[in-house]
């Protein structure tokens, strides 16, 4: 009878396969850029926001919502912009489904204080209490 082995056992050294290790590594390089472009998408381009001297940079929090507001006053979430009385909805399902919810305002720098103002009147009234400012440092 004839004993067949695999042609690894009979070098004596074993090799390892490097096409399913690119394949993986392509995959999850594709993966990290995916994530990246999503994690940068909810924030709008055409906002220059404030510069400060102090402060903290945070850590993003899971399931924060990021509302920007722009130089005309218009309100931004996810590349949608939204009038006044659908972000105000928009917070109140959110308060109801999450108590804490964290919200971070952009604001442009020529944005008028008005705009902001209404911003957070309509996060006080939905309940949000967990608000943060968005700034550069200088």
């Amino acid at each position: 009878m004839i004993r067949l082995t695999p042609p690894q056992e009979q070098s004596g050294s074993l090799q390892i396969p490097l096409a399913p290790l690119v394949d993986i590594l392509l995959c999850t390089l594709i993966f990290f850029m995916a994530i990246s472009v999503l994690y940068q998408r909810e924030t709008e381009l055409g906002i220059n926001v404030p510069k400060a001297e102090r402060g903290k940079e945070a850590a993003r929090a899971a399931g924060e919502i990021i509302i920007n507001i722009a130089q005309d006053g218009g309100v931004v979430i996810n590349q949608k912009r939204l009038s006044s009385d659908e972000l105000q909805s928009m917070l109140t399902k959110l308060s109801q489904l999450y108590p804490n919810q964290p919200v971070v305002i952009r604001a442009d720098k020529r944005t008028y204080h008005e705009s902001v103002v209404g911003v957070l009147d309509a996060c006080a009234s939905a309940g949000i209490w967990n608000i943060a400012f968005s700034t550069t440092k200088d």
